[in-house]
């Protein structure tokens, strides 16, 4: 089937409680909907992204496999986002859950000369277009596969972890709980 890496995020609480709890509920949420998990991460606290930098989320990382379709399995998740609760309409806002393919089997899709093309929200960027930058997502990424290779820049995850964690933001705080 191949694996499939899930980035998941949370600062507010929303329907299914509290930041950590809305992840746990969220990967409850993927189990029941056929997805198969297969490695879980910690829950990290991490500093917010971007000019408008909305505090502390709380960010973890699983690897799955399903016979989904990667759009399917997008549609999957934006079901399961809506029901821990409303989403900010600004980029990086306030959320109650924000779930990210940030790799699907090794598959490349809409990258262009190893530059993502086009906005998240409207097309699957296949590896995600910004995983690569990310503390937040990477260090969640390590715990559930540290061998991974980035598919089109084709660096472990520990190279690209240590150029992250030059950037001012999204860094790790620490470590706040564990999936299970």
């Amino acid at each position: 089937m191949g694996r499939i890496l899930i980035a998941l995020g949370s600062n507010r609480e929303g329907h299914w409680g509290k930041p950590p709890e809305a992840l746990q509920r969220a990967v409850d949420a993927m189990r029941r909907r056929g997805i198969s998990v297969i490695g879980l991460s910690a829950i990290y606290s991490t500093a917010g992204v971007g000019s408008w930098q909305p505090g502390e989320y709380a960010n973890a990382a699983i690897a799955a496999e399903s016979h989904l379709a990667p759009l399917a399995l997008l549609r999957l998740l934006k079901g399961i986002e809506a029901g821990a609760g409303k989403r900010s309409a600004r980029p990086w806002g306030p959320r109650a859950l924000d779930l990210d393919i940030i790799d699907y089997k090794g598959l490349v899709r809409h990258w262009r000369d190893h530059v993502p093309v086009g906005g998240q929200g409207h097309r699957l960027t296949l590896p995600h277009g910004r995983a690569h930058e990310r503390p937040f997502v990477l260090k969640p990424l390590l715990d559930v596969a540290p061998r991974w290779r980035h598919p089109v820049l084709r660096q472990s995850a520990a190279e690209l972890w240590r150029s992250a964690m030059r950037q001012e933001s999204g860094q790790i705080l620490g470590e706040i709980g564990q999936l299970r």
